[in-house]
């Protein structure tokens, strides 16, 4: 190994080093670092498998449905998965990768062979396991696409890659037919990351002293990683004595980088440039910093952004002297630079044009130098006890307990937040003292005190807290006296002294009070509050919510634990949805390659084009020219050179042009071909060869080259024939070369002319060949919104001119609706798109002429939940409406027709003036003439305005239960409890009955009995055999039901079929179950439980079989698992009838389900299903004229047999359907007449015996005392009776006296 000032001269010109604990060759200088971070030892691509090689010990969840459904389970492709319990109300999935990984790519399946999978989820990344960071997609959104089947893999690729130790999923959707839940097998891409660290307390720093006392470069490449607390800090500062310096710093949560190349007094030029990324970066998130500069021109990365810039000034070298500093600034009476603070948090992987500071510092490499009087400094991250909590739903809230009837009321806690007003925290006094509210109102923390009796209280502190950044409140309060400190700000903290009474209630709410179960009575007129809070402290004890959580002494509902997932409102990206690129057709679900038509421009004087769109990775759009083959030239010279001109096909210049303008990544290969014909004449001097691209700029520099470095890529990767030269051909051999590779500075692209000066001389010749341009992304967003309470967004007033072109999204439940409108003062001039009916969408307008519509109407429902696109145009000639890819209406105007379009009201989006005609939905990408309206940057929770276009069902309050499926109406929902055993309004109430002795009902699934012919035709339409309906599902059996009883035997269920097959549920004599199965020839037996289940409780009974395997579950206890005999695929052919109670099959019955099917079943029964059939619901809730139902005997709607729901029961006052505190259906007191003869005659009996019982022993009361008779006398005589006795005493035996001992 070399030294560290050596190994920089190595890496920066032969870009090969060992730095990150393997070998790497890096393609050119500025990608070091990145592919010494990412590249393995085989430097294969970074998408090694992580999940698959570790064991189970990894894997950890909230909960599980039962073992089978365990987390590490969850592999993708294993024959298992990971679901929660149906009780988890906030279900997530950890993953410990044991080390830390730089992480690419997640790929997601469902359950196998179920319906179970999610639609959405959310990806949690950390170096801990109680501190995360949650994963942002472009524009601010933290949910990921998910699976629609159990199947397919669903590979979500992130934009920008991130390291991680542990990762967290929680699931934000799944699918809810035919009974789905969370179903999820996953598998993480990415690959090692060795991990440098050092932390910084502020008054410490790092100094790299330069070899030979100073650094000129004319490119460098910066790179670190950085976390921290705090808002401000220097992270890199170095300068030079003529005035050249760099500076990276964080300043009130962004990142800003200040560099000057050097300042001119002669021309009056001032060279600094100053370039600002990001928001919010005090997260105690890792976030990822890149520098690159070649020249003038830098690229600033943050995570995922990039800022380009030309450097002002007129010089091209950083001239920087001495050292660079690292942390910050601290020299002998200089504790940090003026104005400035020095950095205080975690950095990681800091590479100054590829020197490792940290590991150098490790290792106490000379020419590095710590602050004086520091010895050492910590190599690793020092993170504070930091649990963050994100309120992020529309029904958020925390509830913590408190000491009760205490005298002195203490809460002290931090909060960030974007919100204008929302409950911070609320308690209610002891004794009926009334209630303490402290709310965030205009920026100010608002503290209102209720007593009853008194006036109330209510004052302000603080200013502009609703900021985003972090703010402390201390409240301290007792009797007659309250402060309240803002900001830790102990000069000015705000006191009260009124009269009021302080006694400590025993509940803390925060962020809002529950919905359901508030049996405190928290009450307040404030929306909840949306955003994050950490270190809270009740009665000057710091509170551990997850302690609190975890013994149930706290409550929690719709709050992310352990993430502060607040995101970034100052920066907004716009993305298209529209058919700008192939991007835009593959996010409208265009998945296939081809050519298609695209509009860079939209609304714009472009025309539109068509390109090639490969669909198979990144959505490449892909346009070829007419110079893609190799071109012959001679005969050129520099004063009259060849001109080669790029003609694309299918599209003009200015085309071609906009759609790299608009794209994020674009790259063009171009390659020159020699013999004896010089290229761009290096080192120095004038080039014979270049090429002209975007604006019509010359450019001197060649593929696989820095912008402007005048070198081709052998240079940079140092492979150049003759080392003298930075281009092969400029060696000016009598032999073929070539000079190629990529161009890739997209606001070069695209090549337009070639320009070749070189070849008239003896035996001179050239080729050249310029690939297709590759383009990708797109430098906007999809901007979607859900509006669910009728409200309307203000924008600026449109002012489109003499034409209006606007388009946008919708989906919607609804009838109708105002989507945009727009006027004067007094209603003069107007426009305005609504929707007027299911099948209406109407453009209504006054621009000159009178009230004006166009109205198109649909052959189908426009409020089927699903998007729809509208097209809204109006010019001087006509006015047009389209809706998806229907006709347009239009309404054309006669000649010399004036339109003007002068409006001075605000745009107006979801309902028109005054919130009339209001639209509930989901709208997006709205564009006014082609401007993206910022729908997102209105979001409110509180006033029912929601980030993407998620309705009621997403955050509902009480979900359909029992497999219903949510019905979204965006403002409220209903659930669907068609497919399901249940009734009530979320699909919560039993429906079951009592059955009498005798008493049997028959359930026909079907009448005969399928032909093969039929399920081989089905086998080949739906080969997965998940359709029930039918009866073709003959390989997976789903039965549930709930019972109550004290009889035995009895048969529970029996599934009969047109052959010997059969599934049977008995309650034997011992009173245990017992099941049958009959398969083909061969007879199954299977004890469900080892204790009676005839003790007159309900009791349930889950029985699920997929091919070999059958698991059965009673009572929610840990399931059983049998196997079947392995063999054929074992079958349940043509299913026939489901009986209850009693089985009266035609035909021959097993012996052992006659054995116990007399004198037949005595209870109650509830929620039976089998597959998909529902027998009782179908009696009881027919939804046909005459459903397949026979009853005999006395069957009677009860719900004697219902089980206790594991989520609970619903809360009266939340069922709109409850009527009164009685269940008319009900029926346990309705019983036949002689049950009633029976009971009563029983009661009799019971009195007689015990009164005679009583009678008896109060008569021999005492007798056993001794043997001696008492003295009575005779009510007749005054001669005692005993004297009679007496004289007959010698007539009767001696009576022995028994002994003491005796």
């Amino acid at each position: 190994m070399v030294s560290h000032g050596e190994a920089s001269e190595k890496i920066y010109n032969n870009g090969e080093e060992e730095v990150c604990g393997f070998r790497c060759e890096c393609i050119v200088p500025f990608n070091y670092v990145h592919d010494c971070l990412i590249k393995s030892v085989t430097e294969g691509p970074c998408l090694d498998p992580l999940v698959s090689p570790l064991y189970a010990s990894a894997f950890h969840a909230s909960s599980r449905y039962n073992f089978l459904y365990s987390a590490h389970f969850a592999k993708l492709y294993g024959s298992s998965g990971w679901s929660p319990s149906p009780r988890d109300r906030q279900p997530w999935m950890q993953i410990d990768l044991w080390t830390k990984y730089r992480i690419v790519a997640i790929a997601t399946q469902g359950t196998f062979n179920s319906y179970d999978w999610m639609t959405k989820y959310m990806l949690l990344y950390g170096d801990r396991p109680d501190t995360w960071t949650p994963y942002v997609m472009k524009g601010g959104n933290m949910t990921l696409p998910g699976n629609w089947n159990y199947y397919q893999v669903k590979r979500n690729v992130f934009h920008y890659a991130f390291t991680a130790k542990h990762l967290r999923i929680y699931p934000m959707g799944w699918n809810t037919e035919n009974g789905g839940k969370i179903g999820l097998r996953l598998e993480v891409y990415g690959c090692p990351y060795d991990s440098y660290v050092m932390n910084f307390e502020g008054n410490d720093m790092v100094a790299y002293s330069f070899p030979r006392g100073r650094m000129r470069t004319r490119q460098d490449h910066y790179a670190l990683n950085f976390k921290t607390l705090e808002k401000d800090g220097v992270l890199l500062h170095s300068e030079g004595l003529q005035g050249d310096s760099i500076n990276l710093e964080l300043k009130t949560g962004q990142l800003y980088l200040h560099i000057s190349l050097g300042s001119s007094t002669v021309h009056n030029t001032n060279g600094m440039t100053t370039m600002r990324l990001g928001n919010l970066l005090d997260t105690q998130h890792w976030h990822y910093v890149t520098i690159k500069r070649y020249g003038r021109e830098v690229n600033f990365t943050l995570d995922s952004e990039t800022e380009t810039a030309i450097l002002n000034g007129e010089y091209q070298y950083l001239d920087l002297d001495k050292q660079i500093y690292v942390g910050g600034v601290i020299e002998k009476d200089l504790p940090h630079l003026p104005g400035r603070v020095n950095f205080r948090g975690c950095m990681e992987n800091v590479f100054i044009n590829g020197i490792n500071i940290i590991k150098m510092t490790q290792y106490e490499e000379p020419e590095i130098r710590l602050a004086p009087k520091k010895k050492t400094m910590h190599f690793n991250c020092r993170d504070l006890l930091w649990k963050p909590m994100t309120f992020a739903g529309p029904n958020n809230y925390l509830q913590l307990p408190g000491f009760f009837r205490k005298n002195r009321l203490a809460v002290k806690f931090k909060f960030r937040s974007w919100d204008y007003t929302g409950l911070l925290m609320f308690t209610r006094f002891a004794d009926d003292l009334g209630s303490l509210e402290l709310g965030l109102s205009e920026g100010q923390v608002n503290v209102t005190i209720m007593q009853p009796g008194n006036k109330r209280l209510r004052f302000a502190a603080g200013y502009r807290l609703n900021d985003g950044f972090w703010h402390s409140v201390d409240l301290a309060a007792k009797d007659n006296l309250l402060s309240i400190t803002i900001d830790e700000d102990e000069s000015s903290p705000l006191k009260i002294t009124n009269p009021f009474m302080v006694r400590t209630g025993d509940r803390y709410f925060f962020g809002g009070c529950p919905k359901t179960n508030n049996t405190v009575r928290c009450v307040t007129k404030l929306s909840r509050f949306h955003g994050c809070m950490q270190q809270i402290f009740i009665d000057d004890e710091p509170v551990d919510v997850d302690v609190m959580l975890q013994r149930k002494w706290g409550r929690y509902a719709e709050v992310l634990l352990g993430t502060c997932g607040i995101t970034d409102r100052t920066n907004k990206f716009t993305q298209a949805v529209y058919r700008e690129s192939c991007e835009a057709y593959r996010l409208n679900g265009k998945y296939w390659s081809g050519n298609y038509t695209i509009d860079p421009d939209l609304s714009g004087p472009l025309k539109p084009f068509t390109v090639y769109c490969n669909m198979m990775q990144k959505s490449w759009t892909v346009i070829e020219h007419n110079r893609m083959k190799s071109t012959k030239v001679s005969g050129s010279t520099v004063d009259q050179p060849y001109i080669g001109d790029l003609q694309y096909v299918n599209a003009s210049w200015a085309e071609v042009t906009a759609l790299a303008n608009t794209s994020l990544y674009c790259e063009q290969w171009i390659e020159f071909l020699c013999y004896k014909s010089r290229l761009l004449n290096t080192p120095r001097e004038r080039p014979y060869t270049y090429w002209i691209g975007r604006n019509n700029e010359s450019h001197e520099y060649w593929g696989g080259a820095f912008p402007e470095s005048g070198k081709c890529g052998c240079a940079v990767n140092q492979t150049c024939t003759d080392s003298k030269y930075w281009c092969n051909c400029d060696a000016d051999y009598r032999q073929w070369h070539s000079d190629k590779g990529y161009l890739s500075f997209r606001d070069h692209l695209p090549v337009r002319r070639i320009i070749i000066g070189d070849t008239n001389r003896t035996g001179s010749e050239a080729r050249y060949s310029v690939g297709a341009l590759y383009c990708h992304g797109d430098r906007s967003i999809w901007n979607t919104i859900a509006i669910t309470q009728p409200q309307y967004l203000t924008f600026p007033t449109f002012k489109p001119g003499t034409t209006a072109d606007i388009t946008f999204h919708f989906r919607t439940y609804r009838t109708n609706g105002v989507f945009v409108e727009n006027s004067d003062d007094h209603l003069r001039n107007f426009i305005r798109i609504e929707l007027n009916s299911t099948t209406e969408v109407v453009f209504i307008f006054m621009v000159g002429d009178g009230i004006r519509n166009v109205t198109l109407r649909s052959p189908k429902p426009l409020n089927d939940n699903e998007w729809h696109y509208v097209e809204a145009e109006i010019n001087v000639k006509m006015a047009r409406l389209k809706v998806d890819f229907h006709p347009p209406a239009i309404h054309k105007f006669p000649g010399q027709t004036y339109v003007t379009m002068k409006f001075t009201q605000p745009l107006l989006v979801g309902a028109a003036n005054h919130t009339l005609r209001p639209f509930l939905g989901c709208l997006r990408g709205l564009r006014m003439n082609g401007v993206p309206v910022d729908l997102e940057g209105k979001v409110d929770e509180g006033i029912g305005i929601r980030r993407n276009c998620t309705g009621a069902c997403l955050n509902a309050s009480i979900p359909c239960r029992n497999g219903g499926q949510c019905i979204d109406g965006y403002s409220a929902y209903t659930c669907d409890c068609n497919n399901t055993a249940f009734d009530g309004y979320y699909c919560h109430l039993d429906i079951g009955a009592f059955f009498d002795v005798g008493a049997w009902l028959r359930y026909d699934i079907r009448k005969e009995p399928i032909s093969f012919d039929a399920w081989w035709a089905h086998y080949w339409i739906e080969p997965h055999w998940h359709h029930f309906m039918l009866g073709y599902n003959t390989t997976t059996d789903d039965i549930e039901f709930s019972f109550s009883t004290t009889q035995a035997p009895a048969v529970l269920l029996y599934i009969s079929s047109f052959g010997n097959d059969y599934i049977a549920v008995l309650l034997k004599k011992d009173g245990t179950l017992s099941l049958r199965y009959r398969l083909g020839i061969i007879n199954y037996k299977f004890k469900l439980t080892d204790r009676s289940m005839a003790d007159g409780f309900p009791h349930f009974v889950n029985i699920t079989r997929h091919n070999y395997t059958v698991w059965t579950q009673v009572d929610y206890m840990d399931p059983w698992i049998e196997r079947l005999i392995p063999g054929e695929i074992p079958r349940f052919d043509s299913p026939k009838s489901i009986f209850l109670g009693r089985v009266m099959e035609v035909g021959g019955v097993d012996y052992e389900i006659q054995r116990h099917n007399s004198p037949g079943f005595m209870g109650c029964i509830s929620g039976v299903r089998y597959n998909i059939f529902a027998p009782l619901r179908s009696y009881f809730r027919p939804n046909v004229t005459n459903p397949p139902v026979t009853t005999q005997g006395y069957v009677v709607e009860s719900n004697c047999g219902a089980f206790t729901p594991v989520l609970g029961y619903v809360p009266w006052e939340d069922d709109p359907w409850f009527t009164g505190l009685f269940f008319y259906y009900i029926h346990d007191d309705v019983t036949p007449p002689w049950m009633t003869l029976i009971v009563t005659v029983s009661l009799m009996l019971l009195f007689l015996i015990l009164y005679g019982l009583y009678i008896y022993l109060y008569r021999y009361k005492g007798s056993y005392h001794t043997n001696e008779p008492k003295q009575l006398e005779s009510p007749s005589s005054s001669r005692p009776l005993t004297d009679t006795l007496r004289k007959d005493r010698k007539n009767l035996p001696e009576i022995q006296e028994e002994s003491p001992n005796e």
